[in-house]
């Protein structure tokens, strides 16, 4: 691992130059590391004694102006959110303190409110120019047990009306968060893997990470699709735009269907347009 990308992991969301993110990229680009099948997409994940974070580098065909507009305002954010499978609610507020984002994570089925695990985002867009975006999407507490929950995305303009994006999904973890990640690998979690290759069978095929690191690389993915999904409806017209950002996340999760596969299309299109629907009638929880 290169020195750009070693400092990239494991770090507080800082406003890096424009130049730094595009060396990191053409870093990833030029070794190889991480890179997704076919894609200009790069993914790497990495664990401390208390933390995991996944990261995901990309080059998307969306121009700098249209993604800026999109994300650098919290209320377009839960558009992006609620395409992950296991977002069942999502609502911007503005709070004395700030913008905020009151989103209920779940299980990857219909769920009622009920049983979901609220988390409240802090909204802010540290960075918001013309040349350079940084939104920070930050939680005291996550699901099952775990603490500063982190969403975080850089983008800067590319040739071409492209955009480079890094987005990095991270959290902290104890005790209780160890058990519950646990119970969940032995139970729900069984069997599913990451992207990242750790080894090699015998006959030379490789060995994808399991465990935690697995659920943390899925889980990134999830939510940089989302998020690449929502701009690549953004020109939609009216209520169309959310059918079509629902097709094309589950299209693009389904290219990775050994590690993504979860429902059918329809069930899964189904389910989000009830959630959607409840998410605008019904208010959130009060904070506490």
């Amino acid at each position: 691992m290169g020195l750009l990308l070693a400092t990239s992991l494991f770090t507080q969301a800082q406003a890096a130059s424009p130049d730094t993110l595009r060396a990191q990229f053409a870093e990833l680009r030029d070794k190889g590391t991480g890179q997704l099948a076919g894609q200009s997409i790069y993914l790497r994940s990495s664990e401390s004694a208390e933390r995991m974070q996944g990261e995901v580098h990309a080059l998307i065909d969306q121009p700098f102006d249209r993604l800026r507009q999109e994300l650098a305002k919290a209320d377009r954010w839960c558009d992006v959110l609620i395409l992950h499978i296991n977002v069942k609610y999502c609502r911007a507020l503005r709070t004395p303190s700030g913008d905020e984002l009151v989103s209920g994570v779940g299980r990857k089925f219909d769920q009622p409110l009920s049983d979901v695990y609220w988390v409240r985002f802090g909204f802010k867009a540290t960075v918001d120019r013309s040349d350079h975006l940084l939104v920070e999407l930050s939680a005291p507490t996550g699901p099952l047990s775990t603490r500063n929950y982190r969403i975080v995305v850089e983008a800067v303009p590319q040739a071409s009306g492209q955009s480079l994006v890094r987005m990095t999904y991270s959290y902290g973890f104890g005790t209780a968060a160890r058990w519950a990640m646990k119970t969940y690998l032995a139970t729900l979690g069984r069997g599913k893997s990451g992207f990242s290759v750790v080894d090699t069978t015998a006959d030379g095929r490789p060995v994808r990470v399991e465990g935690v690191r697995g659920v943390v690389e899925r889980n990134t993915l999830r939510y940089y699709l989302a998020l690449q999904s929502h701009l690549q409806s953004s020109e939609a017209p009216g209520t169309a735009r959310l059918q079509r950002s629902l097709e094309l996340w589950f299209s693009a999760t389904e290219r990775y269907a050994e590690q993504l596969h979860e429902m059918e299309r329809a069930d899964y299109v189904t389910m989000k347009l009830k959630e959607v629907q409840r998410q605008a009638t019904v208010a959130p929880p009060p904070p506490g």
